[in-house]
């Protein structure tokens, strides 16, 4: 048990530790000293009676105390960030608004629609979190987020935006020196990209393609900016959105009669959002340019 209230500051450093792994590197990325980061670790350790790291050849080492707190500190990170951003807000609109989406849509379907939203508030600042990971609204770790899901969680506001449209795609040059599939059945003689471990889509092409395994496709990553790139460099055929595709004419889309998939967006929010400017200024913004891009 605690002996003291360990102030903030020494989960902060002790949160850095687990993040990057030893003192040192902790201490740069909270801009302190190393010898100010082990003077909290130790603080803390000495506060709740534990201890939190080992020492090795490989350097620090969580203990199993300090892996069972390692939630409840991220949770405090989380609370101290929301609270940051909402003392930035006293008027107007200015201050951060922390947005969330996959990687795709994070890098790239929303900086188009940030821009202009930056340029008619300037005093308002985005944080864009590119997480495959459906973060906790309730817990504050973003304040708009971009799902491809409905939210369930009653205290929040969800927007269906509608259905994005997926399609298959290969860039042309590729396409010159393989031909073209006419069916699906004979993808299986093209450099497929495709998942790697992630079970839940493979299985979205277990749907369209019956029973394979990663071993269907040449290259397996589940990075999907990694995928969108595969595509544009030429690798072979793959899954892309079809409003990225019409932005690049070197691509041409493949068997569209016979592929059609489409994933829904949702926007949300906390509903005590949304009475503060700079997120609900955020949340129109990000709906109307959302809308706009699954339409075109």
């Amino acid at each position: 048990m605690a002996t003291i209230d360990p102030g903030w500051e020494l989960y902060r450093s002790f949160l850095a530790v687990m993040r990057e792994g030893s003192l040192s590197a902790a201490a740069r990325a909270l801009s302190l000293t190393q010898p100010t980061v082990g003077r909290h670790v130790e603080a803390l350790e000495q506060a709740l009676g534990v201890a939190l790291f080992t020492r090795s050849q490989r350097g620090l080492r969580a203990t199993e105390s300090a892996l069972q707190l390692r939630p409840y500190a991220d949770a405090l990170a989380s609370a101290a960030a929301a609270l940051a951003r909402a003392a930035s807000d006293q008027s107007g609109v200015k201050g951060a608004v922390r947005v969330t989406a996959s990687e795709v849509v994070g890098a790239e379907v929303l900086p188009p629609i940030l821009g202009p939203l930056r340029e008619a508030h300037p005093e308002l600042a985005i944080e864009l979190a590119l997480t495959n990971r459906v973060e906790d609204l309730l817990n504050r770790d973003a304040d708009i987020a971009v799902r491809m899901v409905r939210p369930a969680q009653g205290a929040l506001i969800a927007r269906h935006i509608g259905a994005m449209p997926l399609g298959l795609y290969a860039r042309r040059d590729y396409l010159d020196r393989h031909g073209e599939p006419k069916s699906l059945a004979e993808l299986s003689r093209f450099a497929f990209i495709g998942v790697d471990r992630d079970a839940s889509t493979l299985q979205m092409f277990k749907v369209h393609y019956g029973d394979i395994d990663r071993n269907f496709f040449a290259l397996r990553t589940d990075n999907q900016l990694a995928q969108l790139a595969a595509i544009r460099a030429g690798f072979g055929v793959g899954v892309c959105q079809v409003g990225l595709a019409k932005r690049d004419p070197a691509l041409v889309r493949l068997l569209a009669d016979q592929f059609e998939m489409a994933l829904d967006i949702w926007l949300a929010m906390h509903q005590d959002l949304k009475a503060t400017p700079r997120c609900r200024v955020a949340f129109d913004a990000l709906a109307e340019g959302l809308t706009r891009y699954v339409k075109q």
